[in-house]
């Protein structure tokens, strides 16, 4: 097991990597990373969409969720929330402040690219008609929660979110085995998806995929019979909880881990073999 001294220089040379990695590439790993994310989310609605008790439909999605985040860390994809990180490196004069920029406003791009392009192959292969059109309007349910959500809210849920997305990264630095990797990614993020934080780049699938499903008349019936208020799912109110999520996400993964974390582990010594 890595100690957290360790763990703290993994990352400061994963940020030097990060920033040094041509457009091209950097564009490549972020929409893969997207794709991931997005494939944990369409999943997991998929398996909460037929459950009747909240906590417990939370709990079903939570334990399906993960699986987006295990795939980035074990592949090497780049994800914006995880990139946060990058801030320790910064401290250290490592990286630049341009550098770090240029990694994590082309990532946040092409991780909405990934996500996007997940959402609208759902949507061609018919998958939103499952249990007569019941995924479809979860779909609408889901997204249409998250774009009624105050500013203020958006904000802190994005902070909770990332704190726990960030430790969930630096947990799975700490094992030297794939399996420990798995088992340190899993619990945070099922407990984000538990506590219905607010992650930028799942709701780069979320929303755009809640406002494909309303596009479709029967899901957008569906969503109707269901009782399910859609006045707030729009284009502009789904790029205004992108914009707040986005910073509570900064703000979580910088100050909370990345400033606060990082202070403290470049301090501890590793301990002698």
């Amino acid at each position: 097991m890595n100690p957290p001294s360790e763990i703290y220089q993994q990352q400061l040379a994963a940020a030097e990597k990060k920033a040094a990695l041509p457009l091209g590439k950097m564009l490549a790993l972020g929409f893969l990373a997207g794709a991931c994310i997005a494939f944990g989310a369409a999943t997991s609605n998929m398996a909460a969409h037929g459950v009747a008790n909240y906590g417990l439909a939370r709990l079903v999605a939570g334990s399906v969720f993960p699986v987006g985040l295990i795939l980035i860390v074990l592949v090497g994809a780049e994800l914006f929330t995880g990139n946060n990180l990058m801030e320790m490196a910064l401290v250290e004069g490592r990286i630049t402040a341009g550098r770090m920029l240029r990694n994590l406003v082309w990532v946040w791009l092409s991780n909405l690219a990934g996500s996007v392009a997940v959402a609208a192959c759902v949507w061609g292969s018919g998958e939103w008609g499952s249990a007569g059109h019941a995924l479809g309007a979860y779909t609408i349910k889901v997204a249409a929660g998250k774009a009624a959500l105050a500013p203020g809210a958006a904000v802190c849920s994005g902070i909770l979110c990332n704190v726990l997305v960030c430790l969930a990264i630096l947990a799975a630095a700490s094992s030297k085995q794939t399996i420990g990797k798995i088992f340190a990614i899993w619990f945070p993020i099922m407990a984000f998806v538990l506590g219905g934080f607010e992650h930028s780049v799942a709701n780069m699938y979320y929303l755009p995929a809640g406002l494909m499903a309303l596009a479709d008349p029967d899901s957008a019936a569906k969503a109707a019979e269901l009782g399910i208020a859609t006045g707030a799912l729009t284009v502009a109110h789904a790029a205004r909880n992108l914009l707040f999520v986005t910073i509570g996400n900064l703000i979580g993964g910088m100050v909370f881990v990345g400033a606060l974390w990082g202070s403290i582990a470049q301090r501890v010594p590793a301990k002698k073999a």
